[in-house]
């Protein structure tokens, strides 16, 4: 299933929701797709939508909940990516040798 909450994260004179799936990472990506947004909108477990975007991923099928709960079903899913945990930009896992 997907999920967003309401667009009121402001960034860049924009309000922005969270989209996320319980399912999975291809779930997302292949919904955010269908959205229009672009892969630059992922952030380690869900996407940044503009509120633009909100009403047609709600007619797509997201299920509108409060931003407490992403956490928790992401959580639950196991799908929850702190930032803390997520490897930094061009960082590889080093080659044995």
């Amino acid at each position: 299933m997907l999920y967003l909450d309401r667009p009121a994260w402001p960034w860049r004179g924009r309000l922005w929701s969270h989209l996320i799936s319980d399912v999975s990472p291809a779930e997302l990506h292949a919904f955010a797709e269908m959205l229009g947004a672009p892969r630059r909108g992922f952030d380690r477990d869900h996407y940044d939508i503009p509120a633009d975007r909100f009403a047609m991923a709600v007619w797509l099928g997201a299920r509108v909940v409060p931003s407490r709960e992403l956490v928790r079903l992401l959580r639950e899913a196991g799908l929850r990516r702190p930032k803390h945990l997520a490897r930094p930009r061009g960082v590889g896992v080093a080659a044995e040798g």
